[in-house]
């Protein structure tokens, strides 16, 4: 047996080792637009696992606005932003996402993964210390892993053992956590982990994906809804693939950092910048996310809907005043049967399981949209009061 043979064996051993264990992943495809209903296998299903919680994945200014700039500029970026790639689109996206967050500078990645990566190595090197949530997303979780920096993790929230950490670390200190927690869908309390990080020098990198654009008055995020500027020593990153509906990233923070992350983040030197047209259709979804403050006021009336109608059919769910509303129900084999007991009625509900999330919690990530109607969530929660009840 050769050693590629072997290799084959080993991999299939792993592979059904994850179907016996019902944590197998496997992907549908989807034809047509992101929406509340999508196509899959022939079939309308109604959708509640889309990061589309605005509803501007397809909106028809944002969709016209990448039309007009593709013609302009083409579908390609052509090269990095430092060697031609940096177009005026990208540039004007920069200083208006900078704006809308309230921070001095803006600096666009071509995926929230990279903008992590990025950051964390551009900041830090084998002489300091990163201190992580455990419940923070992978994309954090690699980027301490790879910058050669020691790493801390803290129970979640746990605030207490966090300033024990710090207080016995010495050198450069990072904080890495989610704003908005991608699969409990709880909020880090951003104010007390700011004061942490001032009083123990250190500096604070929040992934606010799933905040930003659906909390605060205006969209701005965790970091408004809290009432907390993004000023030193927080560092802001933010998708613009969930609520703004379209595909990339971008880091906030002051002049210093920013001009740092163009001089020495690695996945922002080495890879083609996003397209101009993407760029334009982000500049377009933004202004609607402005303006058009309806769409925050029905998310969050759905939210609303969806958490009391889920009290009153006894379902187990995690306390969140987010989009993101797991109903936990602790086994993967549950979770499996409970997400095809939805399929079963046409509604798209993903199990997510070990080890995406910690053992014994299996759940079902709902997630919901502004565009979401009263009588879709109330056909959501008759579907799941007809599963079997199971303690977690």
């Amino acid at each position: 047996m050769t050693q590629g043979d072997l290799t084959d064996l080993q991999l299939r051993a792993q592979l059904e080792r994850a179907r016996v264990g019902h944590l197998y992943r496997r992907r549908e495809i989807v034809d047509g637009a992101q929406g509340v209903q999508v196509m899959i296998g022939g079939r309308a299903c109604l959708s509640f696992c889309s990061n589309d919680y605005l509803g501007l994945a397809n909106h028809p200014e944002v969709v016209k606005a990448f039309q007009s700039a593709a013609a302009q500029y083409g579908v390609g970026a052509g090269a990095s932003h430092l060697i031609s790639g940096h177009s005026r689109p990208h540039h004007a996206l920069e200083e208006e996402l900078a704006d809308f967050v309230g921070a001095p500078r803006a600096l666009l990645f071509s995926t929230g993964y990279m903008a992590n990566l990025g950051t964390v190595s551009a900041l830090m090197d084998r002489h300091g210390t990163v201190f992580e949530d455990k419940l923070n997303h992978a994309s954090l979780i690699d980027a301490a892993r790879l910058c050669q920096a020691s790493v801390k993790r803290y129970p979640h929230a746990d605030l207490n053992r966090l300033g024990s950490l710090l207080a016995n670390a010495d050198g450069k200190k990072l904080v890495l956590t989610d704003g908005v927690f991608s699969m409990d869908g709880d909020l880090a309390p951003l104010a007390r982990l700011i004061g942490l990080a001032r009083t123990h020098g250190a500096r604070l990198l929040v992934d606010d994906a799933h905040g930003m654009g659906v909390m605060g008055a205006h969209g701005g995020g965790s970091f408004e809804y809290c009432g907390q500027p993004v000023k030193p020593p927080v560092i802001l990153m933010g998708t613009l693939g969930k609520a703004l509906g379209t595909f990339g990233a971008f880091v906030a923070a002051e002049e210093e950092v920013i001009e740092t992350l163009i001089q020495r983040s690695r996945t922002y030197i080495y890879t083609t910048a996003l397209p101009a047209a993407v760029a334009e259709a982000t500049r377009a979804s933004l202004r609607l996310a402005r303006s058009e403050t309806w769409r925050r006021q029905n998310l969050h009336e759905r939210i609303d809907q969806f958490r009391c109608g889920a009290r009153e059919i006894g379902l187990c769910i995690m306390e969140s005043e987010t989009p993101i509303q797991p109903v936990v129900l602790g086994d993967p084999d549950a979770a499996l049967a409970a997400a095809l007991v939805l399929r079963q009625h046409d509604i798209l509900v993903p199990a997510i399981r070990p080890p995406t999330v910690p053992r014994h919690s299996a759940r079902l990530r709902v997630t919901l949209s502004a565009t979401h109607t009263a009588a879709q969530v109330e056909r959501l929660l008759d579907a799941l009061s007809h599963l079997p009840k199971s303690s977690p």
